[in-house]
């Protein structure tokens, strides 16, 4: 039988699914909202130790695109606790994709969030986290050709960039124990970003398939829409190691919207909303109570039909190493 605790959480997550009926998916961005302080996945807990004072986690992450190019991401994740419920994080990632069209590399968009334990129960705590995310750039990196020598000096499409290009405010809560995980978050991109990829500049002779480069969606001067993500999550602890699973809806709440190039005004796209679903798997061993090694699997159970953000996996995975002190 699940307890009270496990029935309300899968009670909120049937709510926000029902609400949202006509969904589809898309997915949580390399560095996303979705492990961002109390939101993050396969999070410790221990009501005899506070896990979350300090931490540095290094991780490398790869993603299967629904075209072809291939996300990698090095991460690094750094947890700072002020007092012993508030604490500070930072993360640090470097990206480079590889894909038909060419090659793009340099730092993704940090993030910066600040969690508060709200409250200790019997067998469960509450968290929540505030923060943003800051863009490393405009998401305007061009080609530099080396794949495709007739795109140089092109703008490349978002699957490639390394930066969303926009200034983002994201929140969030949790409730968890030993077994189970139920969060929430929010994320609303504040500001545009500067991409500019246009299909007709990439069509034959630059790149042989017109198909294959209509399949980029266009994403000029993109203002994303709002994203709420839900976390279920269900873990098995052991003296050393543990075994999770666990779903990840986010529902993409507004359209996103592009610059029309002939009147020069933001229109919005039809079937950019809808709800991100991904299945997950992760296992970890903690070698003592300082060091541990993370994997988690992710793989992609519906997506959404309109993708300016360049942000659909088909599946990903994560290794990474965590070091508390």
């Amino acid at each position: 039988m699940l307890s009270l605790f496990a029935r309300a959480g899968l009670g909120l997550l049937l709510l926000f699914t029902s609400l949202l009926p006509q969904a589809w998916a898309q997915g949580c961005s390399d560095a996303g909202f979705c492990t961002m302080g109390a939101m993050r996945p396969d999070q410790a807990y221990s009501r005899k130790i506070n896990f979350k004072l300090r931490s540095i986690e290094l991780s490398q992450y790869k993603g299967n695109t629904t075209l072809t190019p291939i996300v990698y991401v090095t991460n690094l994740d750094v947890t700072l606790g002020i007092t012993q419920r508030l604490g500070v994080q930072v993360k640090l990632p470097y990206q480079w994709t590889t894909g038909n069209f060419g090659q793009a590399a340099g730092m993704g968009d940090i993030s910066l969030s600040v969690t508060r334990l709200i409250k200790r129960f019997t067998h469960f705590e509450l968290n929540a986290t505030v923060g943003m995310k800051i863009p490393s750039n405009k998401a305007d990196l061009r080609s530099k050709g080396r794949k495709r020598p007739l795109s140089e000096g092109l703008v490349l499409p978002m699957y490639y960039q390394v930066s969303l290009g926009s200034w983002d405010v994201v929140a969030g809560a949790s409730l968890i124990n030993e077994k189970w995980l139920f969060a929430i978050g929010y994320q609303d991109a504040l500001t545009a970003n500067n991409n500019t990829f246009e299909q007709d500049e990439w069509l034959p002779p630059v790149y042989p398939s017109e198909g294959y480069v209509r399949s980029y969606d266009e994403a000029t001067k993109l203002k994303r829409g709002t994203d709420i993500m839900l976390r279920v999550e269900r873990n098995f602890r052991f003296a050393r190691y543990n075994v999770f699973v666990g779903l990840l809806p986010i529902f993409r709440v507004s359209k996103d919207r592009i610059l029309d190039k002939n009147t020069n005004e933001y229109i919005k796209l039809e079937g950019t909303t809808g709800m991100a679903l991904s299945a997950l798997f992760g296992a970890g061993y903690n070698f003592n109570i300082n060091n541990s090694l993370k994997f988690t699997y992710g793989q992609k159970i519906t997506q959404r039909e309109v993708n300016p953000d360049g942000l659909t996996r088909t599946n990903v995975m994560i290794i990474a190493y965590l070091f508390r002190f």
